[in-house]
């Protein structure tokens, strides 16, 4: 498995595991935000190529003015993290994520920061292998004023 930078042929795939990621989300609104990352000029997104030339797995990283938890800003963000289940527990999450960070690293941003769905039980052990520490518990609320 090799990581790599994003390629404008490996759109299906990317596309095809942010449906995996963000089932609610439909494929048009995904292609809208995935279309945004590409152009944004503090973003990047980076594949993990399996030997036949497939995508196993991506990372979007990005920046961001703040973080809970950081200290530092700018800050390096992991926006979007997916691994094929066939390949989990193998190291290419952290791989991706250590990519995202070098990334970050290179910007000069000293932390990285990221998120997780309060009931996504494996991307927070995911993060937790790969370093991360838990830093706070949100739960958002919203009301439609009519």
């Amino acid at each position: 498995m090799r990581v790599r930078e994003y390629r404008d042929t490996d759109w299906p795939e990317w596309l095809r595991m942010s449906r995996a990621l963000f089932p609610e989300e439909t494929a048009d609104d995904l292609a809208a935000g995935m279309r945004e990352h590409l152009a944004r000029e503090d973003a990047t997104v980076f594949v993990a190529e399996r030997h036949d030339g497939s995508i196993a797995g991506f990372v979007e990283a990005g920046s961001r003015p703040y973080a809970d938890g950081c200290v530092t800003s700018p800050v390096g963000y992991v926006e979007a993290w997916y691994v094929d289940p066939d390949v989990r527990r193998r190291g290419v999450g952290r791989a991706l994520l250590a990519a995202a960070e070098s990334w970050a690293r290179g910007r000069g941003y000293r932390e990285m920061a990221s998120d997780a769905r309060l009931d996504n039980d494996v991307s927070h052990a995911a993060h937790r292998r790969a370093g991360y520490a838990e830093v706070d518990r949100v739960v958002q609320y919203r009301k439609e004023l009519g």
